[in-house]
C-alpha cells in the first residue's frame, strides 16, 4: 500500500507502483473506440504510462494535454493516458481539445489499476486510480515510476522523458 494525499488528507492504494528494474506487468485497457489496448500491442516500443483520477479534473487535464505535447517528439515511445473514465468521456476530451498524439485508455473494465498497485481504497476518490507515471522500456523493462504526493499535482514530466534516455 502506498500513500499519496487528497487535499490535506491521506489516500491510500491498494498497493505499490511496479520497481524500476522489474517487468512492467502486462494490461489490457479499453481504447476510445472500445477496442482493446493491450500492453503487448506496444512490443518493441518504450512506453509513458500517464495514470490519473478523471480526465473531467482540470489537473488530470493538464496532464494529458502537457504529454499530448511531450509524445510528438517522443523516438519509439507511446504516451498511454490510463484512467477509469469511460471511454466516451475520453473521446468526448480529446476530441474536443484536439488530443492526437497519445493514446487514451479506460481501465474500467480491467485488473490495471490493482495489478499497477494505483486503485485508490479510501477517500471520496476510492475506486479511481492515483496520479502516477510508469516508464517502459521496449523489453518491458521499468525505467521510472512515480506517485505524486499529493494528487492535486501535475507529475514530473522531466523526470519521466530523463528515464527514455
Amino acid at each position: 500500500m502506498a500513500t499519496t494525499a487528497l487535499g490535506d488528507n491521506p489516500a491510500h492504494t491498494v498497493g505499490d507502483l511496479p520497481q524500476p528494474g522489474s517487468t512492467a506487468p502486462s494490461y489490457t485497457l479499453t481504447g476510445t473506440d472500445l477496442a482493446e489496448v493491450a500492453s503487448e500491442s506496444f512490443a518493441g516500443r518504450r512506453v509513458v504510462l500517464n495514470i490519473f483520477p478523471s480526465v473531467d479534473t482540470g489537473v488530470c487535464a493538464a496532464s494529458v494535454r502537457r504529454f499530448n505535447e511531450l509524445a510528438a517528439g517522443l523516438d519509439n515511445t507511446t504516451v498511454v493516458c490510463a484512467s477509469a473514465d469511460l471511454p466516451f468521456a475520453l473521446r468526448r476530451f480529446c476530441g474536443a481539445e484536439g488530443i492526437s498524439d497519445v493514446v487514451a485508455a479506460s481501465s474500467f473494465r480491467s485488473s490495471f489499476g490493482a495489478d499497477f498497485g494505483v486503485t485508490l481504497v479510501d477517500t471520496p476518490m476510492r475506486g479511481l486510480l492515483a496520479r502516477s507515471v510508469v516508464v517502459v522500456d521496449t523489453d518491458g523493462t521499468v525505467l521510472h515510476t512515480e506517485l505524486v504526493p499529493s494528487i492535486g499535482i501535475e507529475p514530473d514530466y522531466d523526470a519521466a522523458v530523463a528515464a527514455l534516455g
